[in-house]
């Protein structure tokens, strides 16, 4: 397999790409799958459509990494998204932090089970 171009993806796009279990699949791609099925919070196009939301917002500072740590995560409260953040160079006010919680609680109602 030859890697094309390097993007990164929500864990519930994942899912997706790897499609429906196979018999006879390698002992690693099993075990991702369990990961994904207990960590995946949204299906791939609620992701898509929260991503969507997300670059709708128009914030230059949030990186296509950053969205895909927030649909993956889902922050509940301001230190949640603080955290998706340490590291990086990014800083965003009280106001920018709102605004992303405001586009996610919509989806945590949503949250798959």
């Amino acid at each position: 397999m030859k890697i094309e171009n390097k993007t990164p993806i929500s864990l519930a796009e994942v899912a997706e790409l790897l499609g429906n279990p196979k018999e006879e699949e390698p002992k690693k791609i099993q075990q991702l799958r369990n990961y994904l099925h207990k960590f995946v919070k949204l299906n791939a196009e609620e992701a898509r459509k929260l991503k969507q939301e997300l670059v709708g917002l128009g914030m230059i500072k949030l990186k296509e990494q950053h969205i895909v740590k927030i649909i993956d995560i889902l922050p509940q409260d301001a230190e949640d998204v603080r955290k998706i953040f340490v590291g990086s160079d990014v800083s965003l006010s009280q106001e920018e932090i709102e605004k992303i919680l405001g586009v996610v609680a919509k989806y945590v109602q949503n949250e798959k089970k």
